[in-house]
């Protein structure tokens, strides 16, 4: 995907900071196809605008950026929606998670950080702010460590696929995964798009809850401290 090409949509019910993102995602290099004050219009606006990439607050006048979040990825499987809140609560985080969201930043980050947050997000990765990453792969784990799941009707993924969805599930973007197995970055790709298809899931947050429960994350050493906060 192009990144003059990536289609943006900003929701923000704060018209200075609304404006602003927008403004900043422009310059970037990004096309803002639409912009939203509350959930409502957002809604509303979403099929004819198309965005590759929701650039959503939680806190706006209802529906609120978690009903936005499940209904957007109701109506396309393919968005990807990049959650940018003032909050950082734990509730709040996993609520959006659990709803879709693909990554969440606290308004606190940096041009540069909403820049490459957006641009990762489109690629797949999910990203966080540094901390929030961590909270999210612990609540999964614990509610997966309380289920009933088994291992014996998991599908067949191939040696390989099952080594990068392992590190899928330690929170590594697609970069530091292809240096750690000496591949391309698409070749990354390629292998969790195979992995998505064959466990009909529909995106990478998807495929870290399924790795979890699989018990994958807790296999070898992580990415070397980090986490999916990381570029």
């Amino acid at each position: 995907m192009q990144e003059n090409k990536l289609r943006v949509m900003v929701v923000d019910d704060h018209p200075m900071w609304r404006e602003g993102v927008a403004r900043d995602l422009t310059e970037a290099g990004f096309e803002v196809v639409a912009t939203a004050a509350n959930g409502k219009d957002a809604i509303a606006r979403f099929p004819a605008a198309r965005p590759d990439v929701l650039v959503l607050d939680l806190q706006i006048p209802a529906p609120n950026g978690v009903a936005v979040t499940a209904e957007v990825v109701r109506q396309d499987a393919g968005v990807r929606v990049l959650i940018l809140s003032a909050s950082g609560e734990q509730q709040d985080v996993l609520e959006a998670v659990k709803a879709g969201a693909t990554g969440y930043l606290v308004k606190s980050a940096s041009r540069a950080e909403l820049v490459d947050a957006v641009r990762r997000v489109a690629l797949g990765d999910t990203v966080f702010t540094p901390g929030l990453a961590g909270l999210v792969l612990g609540e999964y784990r614990r509610l997966f460590d309380t289920s009933a799941s088994t291992k014996e009707d998991a599908p067949r993924l191939t040696e390989r696929e099952t080594e990068v969805l392992r590190l899928v599930a330690k929170g590594m973007s697609y970069k530091q995964i292809a240096e750690r197995l000496f591949l391309s970055h698409r070749t990354v790709q390629n292998h969790v798009q195979n992995t998505l298809r064959k466990l009909q899931l529909h995106n990478r947050v998807q495929l870290v809850r399924y790795a979890i429960e699989q018990g994958l994350d807790d296999v070898g050493d992580g990415p070397g401290g980090g986490n999916a906060d990381g570029a």
